[in-house]
């Protein structure tokens, strides 16, 4: 009789047992000539070798499914046992899927864009409106680099500035204190990652993340790096972090000219930045705008309704005023 300990890597535990244990239990009755014991990521079996080679053939083939899909049931269990393509395998065009195994996908024709410009060039510029799905596409987009291992890290960075009330100074460590500005970040990876393995990649620090003026000095290899709110950022600030890019990088660049927080008279990095390098060579430049937001309905009038109050302003700052003669 021969034993393995076979161990998992890329899926979660929690999935990949399923609930009580119910995954386990089918793997047993597929293969009754074994003994199998679970514990952590860890799977003891012991047995006949050749039966041993098949179960552990299974196993890779289901780590690898459930660590692309976040998602494993008796029905796959069995479709990959036999060698059969599962429901999941049809789906097209998802970029990754959720924790709760719905796929992610362009919701829109300049998010399709988005995701093409990421295929084609190293670095993206990603411009648009609030809810327009930007920043969640982009994080979707480098879990995939992740999940594809095109990539062996995610970086993901903001500037620290707060949206119009100063917040003053907030207690706790470092990580404490930028963790407000990163929140949005951190919303979008537990929709994309299983809690658990999050905690385990940012530990081990396969994803970062940080604000803007932590980059200062690196070089960033082998990753996504993608620096969300961009328009909060100043010509210097823009241009330090764009030349921190090393080989095998990825970069995109996200932000909404319509919500600047810099105080005045200070000139937005983004704005700069585009105007420098619209026609360089290997940057891909992304515009959305309403017809992209895919937040509540809502939001898309909201927006809407504030351009055309601003447009109504220009126009009646640049109209001609008239002039008293005595």
């Amino acid at each position: 009789m021969t034993e393995k300990h076979l161990i998992l890597e890329d899926a979660d535990p929690a999935i990949f047992y399923g609930v009580n244990n119910v995954n386990m239990q089918m793997l047993k009755a597929l293969h009754p000539k074994l003994r199998i014991v679970a514990r952590g990521n860890v799977i003891k079996v012991m047995g006949d070798e050749e039966e041993l080679c098949a179960f552990e053939e299974h196993i890779e083939k289901l780590q690898a499914h459930c660590h692309q899909y976040n998602s494993l049931n008796e029905e796959d269990i069995l479709h990959i046992v036999k060698g059969e393509k599962t429901q999941r395998d049809g789906i097209s065009g998802a970029i990754v899927f959720s924790v709760t195994g719905k796929p992610i996908t362009a919701r829109s024709e300049n998010q399709q864009r988005l995701v093409q410009a990421f295929e084609t060039h190293d670095m993206v510029f990603a411009i648009g409106p609030a809810g327009s799905g930007k920043t969640y596409t982009s994080i979707a987009l480098a879990v995939r680099a992740m999940k594809q291992k095109e990539v062996r890290r995610i970086i993901l960075s903001r500037p620290a500035v707060e949206a119009g009330e100063k917040l003053g100074f907030l207690p706790g460590d470092m990580k404490e204190k930028i963790d407000p500005y990163l929140q949005p970040l951190y919303d979008a990876l537990e929709d994309m990652i299983p809690r658990q393995k999050l905690n385990e990649m940012m530990e081990q620090n396969i994803i970062q993340i940080a604000p803007l003026a932590f980059m200062r000095g690196r070089t960033l290899n082998d990753a996504v790096v993608i620096l969300d709110e961009a328009q909060n950022t100043t010509p210097a600030q823009i241009k330090m972090f764009l030349t921190r890019m090393g080989m095998n990088t990825k970069m995109i660049i996200t932000g909404d000219m319509t919500q600047i927080d810099l105080p005045r008279p200070q000139k937005s990095g983004l704005i700069e930045a585009l105007s420098i390098l619209e026609d360089v060579k290997g940057i891909g430049i992304v515009r959305l705008n309403q017809k992209d937001i895919v937040r509540h309905k809502l939001v898309t009038r909201i927006v809407n309704a504030y351009e055309a109050h601003e447009k109504q302003l220009q126009t009646s700052d640049s109209a001609p005023t008239e002039q008293s003669t005595i």
